[in-house]
């Protein structure tokens, strides 16, 4: 019987401790998709799970009936109350109050032409009025709180609210939400909020919606919902600025819910309980998140905190109360909560005490933060807890390309679930993949233009990612994320520049001080690289640093000598001009949502940072370089 490797202490660097990859995963429920495989004589490559996809209701809300009967008394959904309790709904409690708001809906002269549109974040009162819309078969979007109370001139407010017309408008605080309601929503469309005011303007209250009478059609009105009747519209700007309007019908959804409870079939095991900050505007929490709650019976925890400085406290507040029994973040929160997993023993033991798995998405995962991850699972429990990931998009309702437990790891996106099928299309010496389903959107609200851009002859969605096999002569080994397509770009030279792994490369050796970073060098003769710093990182070199001055921060000398002695080591290690990154600025200024350069979930379009920086893009390339621009 072999020693148990000693892991006492978690490592602080990037390898992990001696011996952590030896513990054992815990033992979960998971379909590993195989795929059957066609190949082209022009390249292409179709891939198809051997798996066929089980049945699926034709509406979501048909699972709301089935755990209302089920289970009446089961929490479905949990928020932080004002004295700092839980105020709870029950699944009983649900469908009576959405029946009520369905009701109301009904009443009103709403319709895909004149959706609910719903401007405040994840709250039980925003599901209410969600979950109502969906019980009438009213379509409405969930947007951006950022979009209103961040945006300096309601630019992408302004232009949804044409692109959608809107019968009704809601906002769970009209008085927070009041100038961009009087900005933005025309005389004569309706508002409605839970409570507060705004200026010149009635406003419905969501306690009179619910006590509106069952409308006396209502269960033939819910019934008459088909599969293909639109949900909701999910809004992504992509490389455009402005926001498209995502159609998510009722089949989007609930196939893509069997595809996630087939796949990740623990979920079946054990009804789940989760602790979920990630905004209901992105489709990771609006439409994977909420969905596996509701559809597999669990219960949803609300978590006001997020991956920041004076954020993650609540986040941490939650976890010390709630075990969850599945963890979903990006990569940034589960870094953001290492400390506090490291240093609070009780913390620890609530967190990994019914854990069946964890999940990421949004970028890349940092050897550090998986390794540690490790380590304190293996600490706590005595083996590793699963770390899964995938490939999806807005599009796919999100759910398309999964790993599985044994060969998940950063960068890995597996295969595609059963009920899809890849095309893996050559571009330019990578491998375009593209997806069919009844998982993926018929196309973009009132934009035939871009849908027909987004689809091939075939029917087939155009992700705009490349992935390449993990083992080139073995395609059920699964894939790796290969970058962008659109990100990709070549130099003076004539030699592409693969954008995505050099740019998860860089972040990777310049940790942890660099969140993200954008690369330029189109038609140049070098890379090189605009820096979006990692604030919490920077703090570790050095402590004194403030907390929300971001040129402080990046012309701190500390922060910057630490900076070029990570860079000199990357620039040391890489090979080819595609590959070597020569000139560095860190960025001394947030951001812009208004440009598209970010979204309110840290999502960075590389395409609008350098289309609205390109200032800083000559001072980069000015033959003598500015004291900030760092060289290796």
């Amino acid at each position: 019987m072999s020693a148990r490797p000693d892991i006492s202490e978690p490592s602080r660097g990037d390898a992990p401790a001696p011996g952590v990859k030896a513990y054992p995963l815990r033992a979960i429920s998971f379909c590993d998709p195989a795929v059957s495989i066609e190949r082209r004589a022009d390249g292409v490559i179709y891939l198809r799970p051997q798996t066929a996809l089980g049945d699926y209701p034709g509406r979501l809300t048909d699972r709301l009936h089935h755990w209302a009967d089920a289970a009446p008394d089961r929490i479905f959904m949990a928020e932080r109350d004002p004295g700092g309790g839980w105020r709870q709904i029950t699944y009983a409690e649900l469908l009576t109050s959405i029946r009520h708001i369905a009701s109301g809906l009904l009443a009103r002269d709403l319709s895909a032409e004149k959706p609910v549109v719903i401007l405040s974040g994840n709250s039980i009162d925003h599901a209410l009025v969600a979950f109502g819309a969906l019980y009438a078969g009213i379509p409405f979007c969930p947007v951006s709180p950022a979009y209103s109370l961040v945006s300096k001139d309601y630019g992408k407010l302004s232009y949804l609210m044409k692109l959608l017309t809107p019968g009704l408008v809601f906002a769970d605080d009209a008085d927070k939400f009041t100038d961009a309601l009087e900005a933005n929503v025309p005389v004569g469309t309706e508002i409605a909020a839970s409570f507060g005011t705004v200026r010149n303007r009635d406003v419905t209250m969501l306690a009179d919606l619910m006590a509106t009478p069952l409308y006396r059609g209502l269960d033939a009105a819910h019934q008459a919902i088909g599969p293909e009747r639109i949900a909701k519209f999910l809004l992504t700007s992509g490389s455009t600025g402005n926001p498209k309007a995502v159609i998510n019908t009722q089949a989007m959804m609930c196939a893509n819910q069997v595809m996630i409870r087939e796949t990740m079939a623990f979920l079946k095991d054990e009804p789940p309980v989760i602790v979920d900050w990630l905004p209901w505007n992105h489709t990771f929490g609006g439409n994977h998140n909420i969905g596996l709650t509701l559809y597999n019976g669990g219960s949803m925890y609300l978590d006001a905190g997020k991956p920041m400085p004076g954020g993650i406290e609540e986040t941490v507040r939650n976890l010390r109360e709630i075990s969850p029994t599945v963890y979903f973040n990006v990569p940034k929160g589960y870094e953001s909560l290492l400390p506090y997993l490291r240093d609070d023993s009780a913390l620890r033991a609530k967190f990994f005490h019914r854990l069946h798995a964890m999940f990421f998405s949004g970028a890349a995962m940092s050897p550090f933060v998986w390794n540690s991850l490790d380590e304190l699972a293996v600490r706590e429990t005595g083996s590793r807890v699963p770390m899964l990931t995938g490939l999806g998009a807005t599009e796919t309702a999100p759910f398309f390309m999964s790993a599985n437990p044994l060969t998940s790891r950063s960068g890995h996106v597996g295969l595609p679930v059963p009920g899809n099928e890849a095309k893996l299309v050559p571009n330019n010496g990578k491998l375009e993949v593209r997806a069919r389903g009844p998982n993926v959107t018929p196309g973009y609200w009132r934009q035939p233009e871009l849908t027909a851009a987004a689809f091939d002859e075939e029917g087939f969605y155009k992700l705009g990612d490349a992935i390449k096999p993990a083992i080139a002569d073995d395609f059920n080994a699964g894939f790796d994320f290969d970058g962008r397509i659109a990100e990709d770009f070549k130099l003076a030279s004539g030699t592409w520049v693969s954008v995505g792994p050099l740019r998860a490369r860089f972040i990777a050796g310049c940790a942890p001080l660099v969140r993200d970073v954008v690369i330029a060098g189109i038609n140049r003769d070098e890379v090189s690289a605009l820096v979006v710093l990692d604030l919490d990182g920077c703090r570790l070199i050095n402590p004194t640093l403030p907390f929300d001055d971001l040129a402080a921060i990046a012309g701190d000398p500390l922060v910057r000598e630490a900076f070029r002695q990570r860079f000199a080591r990357f620039v040391a290690t890489s090979t080819g001009s595609s590959m070597r990154v020569t000139r560095a600025l860190l960025l001394d200024a947030p951001l812009s949502i208004d440009h598209g350069e970010v979204t309110d979930k840290g999502s960075i379009n590389q395409r609008a940072v350098l289309d609205h920086r390109g200032g800083l893009i000559e001072k980069l390339y000015s033959p003598t370089p500015a004291a900030d621009v760092i060289t290796p």
